[in-house]
């Protein structure tokens, strides 16, 4: 994202999904637990409750699961974690990693080896060749060995893998010995889509580390670092993770602030019925956005949309809408972002068609 229009209170928010407070089901768990003395550091029975139901959310009862305060932090934990010093990660050119985190994973000793994408999306067969050219090359040693697969699910563009290109680029980890893990600080938009998708279940089935976010899904902030059972050589976290947490600056005293949002997310199916309603009120925007002539410009069964405008038609929406421009405009094009979220309403989608029509 490269600019959004300044926020009027008369506006309708569609620029992300985040812009809102916490769910109020997230905000009244707060509120209740105020005052009760507990722990620290994720020490706290709110936290321990809340990795009971992502485990048994996942089907796996000795998954290791931890809270990090945002998405930036969370991948550069776990890849820095994860790796050794003469690994880098592989990653989308329009990754989250390698577009919009600021250099953070550079930053700790680890490059990001990019492959071309496709509306978000790597193919498989260039994850393939990134890592079979490597090891053919005779001066190897050399250079940045690729120990890592990244991908964002839903990525950047609000697209969806199938489940078998996951598949497929988890049978290409094991082949060259890389680990994957999956960005999810919008899986509640994946598990809500009406496509193809794979559930929690299945997620701990094929990842080596996978998150759950928050943040963008009714939180004030947190995200769920999940490592499925088993994957890791010393079991499933990287060792020592919570001193290495600290190390990072990503181990909250607080930690309770972010087990009990969890917790609640994970009880009665409130994080997949944010998603799901999310995803709804997205389809219910495309089309209120094609019928006064915006173009798609790509398909995205997610809370992510994006639109290809020319001048006219973005400053009549910006007039009424805060939005998100994804590029600098070419040429008189524009592409424009629009997200809906937990607070996004049926009401919105109406009044912004109401207020295209004028």
């Amino acid at each position: 994202m490269l600019s959004r229009i300044k926020l009027r209170n008369d506006m309708l928010a569609f620029h992300n999904d985040y812009h809102a407070g916490a769910h109020p089901e997230v905000l009244k768990a707060l509120v209740s637990t105020n005052g009760a003395a507990q722990d620290g550091y994720g020490a706290d029975e709110y936290s321990e409750s809340a990795r009971a139901r992502i485990r048994h959310a996942i089907e796996d009862e000795q998954a290791e699961v931890f809270f990090v305060t945002g998405g930036t932090q969370t991948n550069q934990l776990v890849i820095d974690t994860m790796l050794s010093a003469w690994e880098g990660v592989i990653s989308a050119d329009t990754g989250h990693v390698s577009v919009h985190e600021a250099g953070a994973i550079e930053f700790c000793g680890h490059k990001v080896l990019t492959v071309p994408s496709e509306n978000g999306l790597m193919d498989p067969n260039d994850v393939r060749s990134l890592a079979r050219n490597f090891y053919d090359d005779p001066n190897h040693e050399h250079m940045v060995f690729p120990g890592m697969v990244y991908l964002s699910y839903p990525s950047e563009y609000g697209t969806l893998y199938s489940a078998d290109q996951l598949h497929e680029i988890r049978a290409i980890c094991d082949e060259f010995n890389m680990c994957l893990f999956i960005d999810g600080a919008r899986l509640a938009y994946a598990l809500g889509s009406a496509s193809e998708h794979l559930s929690l279940t299945q997620l701990a089935q094929i990842a080596d580390a996978f998150y759950a976010g928050g943040t963008k899904a009714g939180a004030l902030l947190g995200e769920a670092v999940i490592f499925p059972a088993g994957r890791g050589e010393r079991g499933s976290s990287p060792a020592h993770f919570i001193t290495q947490m600290k190390q990072h600056g990503a181990l909250l005293a607080q930690g309770r602030a972010m087990g009990v949002q969890f917790d609640a997310l994970f009880t009665d199916g409130l994080y997949e019925r944010i998603g799901t309603q999310a995803d709804e009120l997205a389809q219910r925007l495309v089309g209120v956005m094609r019928s006064h002539g915006f173009e798609e410009y790509l398909i995205s069964s997610t809370n992510q949309q994006f639109f290809v405008m020319n001048k006219k038609q973005f400053e009549a929406l910006s007039a009424v809408a805060q939005v998100s421009l994804w590029e600098a405009p070419r040429n008189g094009r524009y592409i424009v972002r629009m997200v809906t979220g937990w607070d996004t309403t049926e009401e919105m989608i109406d009044q912004l068609d109401k207020a295209l029509s004028i």
